[in-house]
């Protein structure tokens, strides 16, 4: 026997299925939200975004401190205590996910703990996590199901030696010698990280670039940097299979020299995430999936079967936290009865190293191949105040405007707390904004974000600051 009907069933505790859960409480409706992990939030907040920035952040003091604190005038002595780290990695997650738990509480979401199958169009079975079988009627079904690790063929994880992110976030031990497969963010923040904590890190990666999706200018910089770090880099570079032995991994890999082996003690396989959506029972209901497995949906979310909607990694786009979230708002507007929409030139990516990078918009490779006329302003942070006073000058910031209307297309920032300033130039293109508009906005000086300033200047070429 089924509940009394939702109004909206959201399977999925991640960013994209919690705020949609939430947003619909908000606005009135009757819902729950499903999830299969135990404790909501997602890959997110529990083995993905908040774990790896607790990290990311502990690792970069623990270098700071050995590197740069002295020359500040700051002596210490630096010895690791990884348990330490690791629990306040824990700590903060712990904190996250009940958090997420009181919103629910507060906005009157029923949280149910559980594997979700779609059955028949307006019903969702729950084989809750005690054995137990719930069966929810519901006018709307949200499928926020997420992401999962992309397997790599003839590699097989294990999460101790041959680790997914999940374990990597979790070593019990810094690795002597760290073997990342794959140079995305991911990868490239995990060995940054353990990098930063003694690890010897060499990173291959089959395209003859790092950080696809990257505007190129920058990716070559910032490849450059994480060389002048340690980072080792084998780009074209296949790799065929992996052997374990007791006290070492040997990685075979084909590149343009040919065939060779990398010995490794720990290796983080980390190629990319596919669309969760396998036992949802989609297919027998018919929900149609592209060739990559993500669900097909139009631009308000709707799949071809009526009441069921998809948002997040699972449908196309990219695989962002904050992407999700702005499309669990629109959706659940949307079911509402109100408008929604996102905007998804003004989505920004960060990749959290250190310098960190981040863009938003359109990259110079994309405007040429679309034969669009643009203008460049590029400001250096050697050349910013604040960046010098900190110590932080590798990098710069990059803005690209239309070449008639000088309206901001794309901007892409290399260097210190990227991740923050980018809201500003999303801002920009949610608004439509200028690069003059920037140019003649006050920002408070000395700040990094004077750098922003400075570019959107450059695009015309009154860049002022020394």
């Amino acid at each position: 026997m089924a509940d009394p009907s939702f109004d909206a069933v959201v399977v999925g505790g991640g960013p994209g299925g919690y705020n949609a859960a939430i947003r619909l409480g908000q606005l009135g409706l009757r819902t729950a939200c499903v999830d299969r992990r135990g404790t909501f939030g997602g890959t997110c907040l529990n083995i993905g975004c908040i774990p790896s920035k607790a990290l990311l952040h502990a690792s970069e003091l623990f270098e700071a401190a050995a590197r740069d604190y002295g020359r500040l005038g700051v002596k210490c002595q630096i010895t690791l205590d990884l348990a330490a780290m690791m629990a306040h990695k824990d700590k903060v997650v712990g904190e996250l996910t009940r958090g997420v738990d009181f919103l629910f509480r507060k906005n009157k979401v029923e949280g149910i703990e559980g594997e979700a199958r779609l059955a028949v169009p307006g019903r969702v079975e729950v084989k809750k996590n005690d054995g137990s079988l719930r069966v929810l009627e519901a006018k709307n079904i949200i499928v926020a199901s997420g992401s999962d690790v992309t397997p790599l063929a003839g590699v097989a994880v294990d999460e101790t030696r041959v680790v997914s992110s999940t374990g990597a976030l979790a070593l019990k031990s810094v690795p002597k010698r760290l073997l990342v497969i794959g140079a995305g963010y991911i990868g490239l923040e995990l060995g940054s990280v353990w990098r930063r904590l003694g690890s010897e890190v060499t990173v291959v990666e089959f395209l003859d670039r790092i950080a696809p999706g990257l505007d190129s200018e920058v990716a070559r910089q910032f490849q450059r940097v994480l060389e002048r770090q340690g980072v080792k880099f084998r780009l074209s570079t296949k790799v065929t299979g992996l052997e374990k032995k007791a006290d070492t991994l040997k990685v075979d890999v084909e590149g343009a020299g040919g065939a060779d082996v990398i010995e490794s003690d720990v290796v983080l396989v980390s190629i990319g995430r596919r669309a969760y959506t396998r036992g949802l029972g989609l297919e027998g209901l018919g929900v149609a999936l592209d060739a990559r497995g993500c669900i097909v949906t139009d631009a308000q979310f709707r799949t071809n079967v009526a009441g069921v909607f998809a948002i997040g990694d699972v449908r196309e786009g990219a695989m962002l936290a904050h992407k999700a979230e702005d499309e669990a708002v629109a959706c659940a507007e949307i079911i509402a009865g109100k408008p929604g929409r996102v905007d998804y030139d003004a989505i920004p990516a960060v990749i959290y190293t250190a310098p960190e990078v981040a863009s938003v918009g359109a990259t110079e490779d994309q405007l040429k191949a679309a034969s669009l006329s643009y203008k460049v302003g590029k400001f250096p942070f050697t050349a910013n105040p604040r960046a010098k006073t900190i110590g932080e000058t590798v990098g710069f910031v990059k803005i690209l405007a239309d070449a008639r209307t000088d309206r901001v297309l794309g901007v892409h920032i290399l260097g210190p707390d990227a991740g923050t300033m980018i809201s500003e130039a999303a801002l920009a293109i949610e608004f439509g904004a200028s690069a003059e508009d920037i140019a003649r906005t006050s920002h408070p000086h000395p700040t990094l974000s004077e750098a922003i300033r400075q570019a959107a200047m450059a695009v015309d070429g009154w860049a002022m600051q020394m």
